[in-house]
């Protein structure tokens, strides 16, 4: 994880297994929903909604412990282009929310992956990184790893 600008948090990560497989992770709700909720922070993806299609919608509704309604995330796809690069909004904050870009670049059955959030304002950004909702990629993607790992190859 680094932060290249006041605006700019970029991820990158290599999975064990062909951008195909990855980007189908990314898209396919049953998929999403078994690698998406980092465990540790003790939430549950119980609604997964996508629409994995540039002008389509998504909605994931989390069960946080210790709340009686699900925290909602939602936004629509800006650009997606399979197994390169989806891009979406993200739209249930105050301020616009941040858009977020994955790259998906294949190399000897492994994926490169390369995730950039740019976000309205450097606060926003702040805010994020202070509240710790941009620490739960590796732990997601530790997830995500073990789920193409299992995944049929055919």
């Amino acid at each position: 994880t680094e932060r290249r600008s006041d605006l700019e948090l970029v991820v990158t990560r290599t999975i064990h297994g062909p951008a195909r497989l990855v980007f189908e992770a990314w898209t396919r709700p049953e998929l999403m929903k078994r690698w998406w909720a980092p465990k540790s922070f003790g939430i549950t993806l119980v609604s997964c909604e996508i629409d994995a299609r540039t002008g389509g919608t998504y909605r994931f509704e989390f069960a946080v412990p210790g709340t009686a309604e699900p925290m909602a995330f939602f936004g629509r796809y800006l650009e997606v282009v399979p197994a390169e690069r989806i891009v979406w909004t993200n739209e249930e904050g105050a301020e616009g929310g941040s858009v977020t870009t994955v790259t998906f670049e294949e190399k000897d059955g492994r994926t490169l992956l390369v995730v950039t959030d740019r976000y309205p304002s450097k606060a926003a950004l702040d805010e994020a990184i202070a509240s710790g909702s941009t620490g739960a990629y590796p732990e997601q993607f530790d997830e995500l790893d073990a789920l193409i790992a299992a995944m049929p190859r055919s």
